[in-house]
């Protein structure tokens, strides 16, 4: 092909200039690809990068040095004992806690109507994938384009695995004996299945073009809490540190629904024991983990598509767990170590550090849509920690509202937490600046008559927004 005439090169110059800005803006405008890692009854303080326990977590670790990390994500709460159902409920229909539950039994016609998370997304474009813990009201094998193992609930509990240990000698239960199911039934550990199918989704996800989003929903580290003996053998049950705040009985524990009649109450001995307690973290800290290598297994994976750079990757947990605190195990109550979660979110102009703004763990819901270019459906609730992230704005609410049955209310508000126990005529004021482990209940000091005031009323302001219609006497705050 002979050479083209120099005044011809030029003329092509501009044309080739514009081509060059049109892929560029083309590659600037493809839509990200979104990886959602989610865990179960995980508490903001079991995550090695916070430093609060002595769990470890280095793939956890290495994630949030690229990370956002939002210090105060808080779940609203729950209208059952499986706390679980109204998280992701909220979670996936981008609702308030009592809006989610008017359409709790509809969530079927909700996924129909194309009004869940994954929903949006197919609509937008995205290949959808899910695999492990849904518990939603909604076929999960239509709310997703692939499915790998859909988990219903938890693992099952064996008699054998509650009440217990009852002493330092008993060893009736261990969490690598494959003979009591739960985790380890089907031959392989629950969460080493979901480490494999995430894998083999994105295997797959490197040969196509269509963006992704990953729904990836760990059943750890809830109870039965079974992870390899290697392990467990990590944490000397002696060695474990026993939260500050031990009760051997939690006072309200009956009127507040948290009897030792509860399922999730039921897993260690009553009254509490220390020894019990370390046994039982011990094990928490050993799911957590195992889990941890497998959350580290699907970054590598998403490292080796040549996609990860244009990829925003959330991690978070559907509520906390006492797991001693306060002589609770469960989740079932308003303190901070069971309504507060990890959260991290890594990515494409995510500048890594650390945000004290309280916001909901659902608020990844709506986040994800913006970045899909979807606009914000007008039932959805919750709000985006995208302007949080860009700094446009310094907080998303002015106060964290949170709500058990009709047995437990709280608002947290300007370092301040009121909780309202209504069948017991209780309240409690804590001052989480001074006391973040909330031990020294201020209600009855004269000192703090206004502020209990003043939580009260944006507590009255935020049942309005939330569709509490629970009538709480205000004779209780005086």
């Amino acid at each position: 092909m002979r050479d083209l005439p120099v005044f011809r090169v030029l003329s092509l110059l501009p044309l080739v200039a514009t081509l060059l800005v049109s892929c560029v803006q083309a590659a600037e405008s493809k839509q990200p690809n979104i990886l959602f890692l989610f865990t179960d009854d995980q508490s903001y303080e079991t995550t090695g990068y916070r430093g609060m326990t002595s769990v470890e977590t280095p793939h956890i670790d290495q994630l949030a040095k690229r990370s956002l990390s939002f210090n105060r994500a808080y779940n609203q709460g729950s209208w059952s004992g499986a706390v679980c159902v109204a998280s992701r409920t909220m979670l996936n229909t981008g609702r308030f806690v009592w809006h989610a539950n008017d359409v709790y039994n509809t969530a079927e016609q909700e996924r129909a109507a194309g009004r869940l998370w994954s929903e949006y997304l197919k609509k937008a474009g995205y290949q959808t994938y899910m695999t492990g813990k849904w518990h939603i009201k909604a076929n999960a094998q239509k709310a997703f384009h692939v499915t790998g193992h859909v988990r219903g609930g938890m693992p099952q509990q064996t008699p054998a695995g509650y009440d217990r240990p009852k002493s330092e000698n008993d060893t009736t239960w261990q969490p690598w004996d494959k003979k009591f199911g739960g985790f380890w039934e089907g031959g392989k550990h629950w969460s080493e299945v979901v480490g494999d199918e995430a894998v083999g989704f994105l295997e797959t996800a490197a040969q196509d073009d269509k963006p992704f989003f990953m729904y990836i929903a760990f059943n750890a580290p809830h109870d039965p809490r079974q992870s390899p003996k290697e392990f467990v053998d990590r944490y000397p049950a002696e060695e474990i540190e026993v939260p500050v705040d031990f009760l051997p009985v939690y006072p309200e524990n009956k009127e507040i629904g948290c009897p030792p009649t509860l399922r999730d109450e039921h897993l260690a001995p009553f009254p509490r024991t220390k020894y019990a307690v370390q046994v039982n973290r011990q094990e928490y800290y050993a799911i957590i983990t195992h889990m941890d290598q497998q959350i580290g297994r699907i970054l590598a994976a998403l490292e080796q598509t040549g996609k990860a750079d244009n990829t925003y990757v959330f991690f978070t947990a559907d509520h906390g767990l006492a797991c001693g605190h306060h002589g609770l195990m469960g989740k079932q109550n308003s303190y901070d170590h069971s309504i507060r979660v990890p959260l991290l979110v890594a990515g494409p102009q995510i500048e890594p550090g650390q945000h004290e703004a309280a916001v909901y763990l659902q608020d990844i819901m709506p986040t994800t849509l913006e970045l899909a270019g979807v606009a914000k459906p007008a039932h959805v609730d919750f709000e985006s920690l995208w302007p949080l992230v860009q700094g446009e704005k310094e907080t998303s609410y002015d106060a964290i509202y949170n709500a058990y049955l009709n047995l437990q209310r709280s608002i947290t508000q300007d370092g301040f937490k009121l909780m309202i126990y209504p069948k017991a005529n209780t309240i409690k004021l804590f001052d989480l600046a001074s006391d973040p482990h909330e031990m020294k209940n201020l209600a009855n000091d004269p000192q703090y008559a206004p502020k209990k005031k003043e939580l009260f009323a944006t507590f009255q302001k935020w049942q309005k927004k939330v569709g509490d219609k629970l009538v709480i006497d205000s004779a209780l705050i005086q």
